[in-house]
């Protein structure tokens, strides 16, 4: 999945992108992980289902990253991959695949407190291919 990180005061901006839609969201859902922790020493043991809704792209990028970060921060579970199954304008649905976080086996390497919408925007490039920004507080 290719992500960069952007320079931004006191936060952490991601810029993801993708040749599909359901490309780019699962490239999000990577990020928030791969930051968190070595993935390599995630099993892909059990599933998650992420359904969410939005007003329109940027916001439907928020709500998703909201919900895959609360996988990690409420219920203690960490993906090692995610699949989009279903992208519309307004809504998603999503698997993730991963495991429940072991203190012996995973290494948190920083906390993300929350999804913004400063600066989140999801668009199609004149080239067809698709770009999402956004930034984390961490």
């Amino acid at each position: 999945m290719a992500y960069r990180l952007f320079d931004h005061t006191a936060d952490l901006g991601v810029e993801v992108t993708a040749a599909t839609q359901e490309e780019l969201y699962a490239g999000a859902a990577f990020a928030v992980f791969d930051l968190l922790t070595d993935l390599s020493a995630v099993r892909a043991g059990l599933f998650r289902k992420v359904e969410v809704a939005g007003e329109n792209p940027a916001d439907l990028l928020v709500n998703f990253l909201r919900e895959v970060l609360y996988a990690w921060s409420g219920e203690g579970f960490l993906a090692k991959s995610c699949y989009v199954r279903l992208v519309t304008f307004q809504r998603l649905e999503a698997a993730l695949k991963g495991e429940t976080f072991d203190p012996d086996r995973h290494r948190i390497k920083m906390e993300i407190k929350a999804v913004t919408y400063h600066l989140c925007e999801v668009l199609e490039t004149p080239e067809g291919h698709w770009l999402a920004r956004v930034v984390f507080d961490v």
